[in-house]
């Protein structure tokens, strides 16, 4: 391990106290989030991905944890096309663009709409990579692989400051955001453990339209988005054939400050959000091809949240990398 990489570990560490991207709702767009990883020896991947989200009541900004009201029904569905491209031995790139239905029944409100949401790119450099997965033979083994990463969130959806009449036609949120991610990764056997870690900043815009009506001239900018993540996972071989599966579950919390409009921090637009996810992943025995199925649940204890509807979302996955 060279000093300019060590330094760099050492670096990210105290970003490990950060949280990282969670998924924005319906009624505050979709997509946004990162695309595939690219393993090493590969030249690229394909990924295509299903999100089915589920609304299930919301948290106001006390903290109080509300329900929809009865008969209520709101659903966003996103199909999520990515790929990505190893460009140097330790640099990958990724590309993601969601479409984005929300399909929704509230308060006497019947609404569908359907676009593209807000697309991001990512990039990737691998700081170090783990030395072995099947024994410790040094004190180097035990070190984990870390990636550092960059994205760029684009606003190529539909926001409340676009042409839609509701609130629940969004399918993006308006501003660009630039993150840092730190990723730190170790594997021995079928075991596996994860750390994430990010820190967005949005960047401001001027706002003259609401809903698609004429509003007062302002500038407007979302808080910093900070996020963390926290994952465990095994993994156990099929037969002898080399398939595997691995089932993974996941710790998840999303930070966002207050919005701020001309200088002035807006009261009740703090977002807390934390979650729960778990993974089932196949992997074909050349690891060119797998498959997923994932479920994620927003924890929904009075307290724990604030300004942020409360979901579950399944999602199905399948991934092609391409030597």
């Amino acid at each position: 391990m060279t000093i300019p990489r060590l330094a760099a570990a050492l670096l990210i560490l105290p970003l490990l106290a950060l949280p990282a991207a969670a998924r924005a709702a319906s009624c505050c767009g979709g997509g946004g989030g990162s695309g595939p990883s690219v393993p090493k020896g590969y030249l690229g991947v394909l990924d295509l991905g299903l999100d089915l989200e589920r609304y299930d009541g919301y948290w106001d900004a006390a903290g109080q944890h509300l329900r929809d009201p009865a008969g209520s029904r709101l659903l966003q569905v996103r199909l999520n096309a990515a790929g990505g491209w190893r460009f140097a031995r330790d640099w990958q790139a990724t590309l993601l663009v969601p479409l984005v239905h929300n399909d929704t029944r509230y308060s006497g409100i019947s609404s569908t709409s359907t676009s593209v949401g807000d697309a991001a790119l990512t990039v990737l450099y691998d700081v170090y990579d783990e030395r072995s997965i099947w024994k410790v033979l040094s004190a180097a083994d035990l070190l984990p692989s870390v990636k550092l990463g960059a994205g760029l969130t684009v606003p190529t959806g539909l926001s409340m400051y676009d042409d839609v009449d509701l609130s629940f036609d969004v399918t993006g949120r308006g501003f660009y955001r630039l993150d840092a991610t730190a990723l730190v990764d170790k594997t021995w056997r079928g075991l596996s453990a994860s750390l994430s870690a990010g820190y967005g900043v949005h960047l401001g815009r001027p706002v003259n339209r609401l809903y698609g009506a004429p509003a007062a001239p302002t500038r407007k900018r979302l808080g910093d988005r900070v996020t963390l993540g926290l994952a465990v996972g095994y993994r156990q071989f099929l037969g002898s054939a080399g398939d595997a599966l691995t089932l993974t579950g996941a710790l998840a919390w999303l930070h966002e400050g207050a919005t701020v409009q001309d200088g002035e921090r807006l009261p009740d637009t703090t977002v807390n959000k934390p979650s729960v996810s778990t993974t089932l992943l196949w992997s074909s025995t050349d690891h060119d091809w797998s498959a997923r199925l994932a479920w994620a649940h927003t924890l929904q204890r009075e307290g724990w949240g604030t300004s942020f509807p409360t979901t579950d979302i399944l999602s199905l996955g399948v991934k092609y990398a391409i030597r």
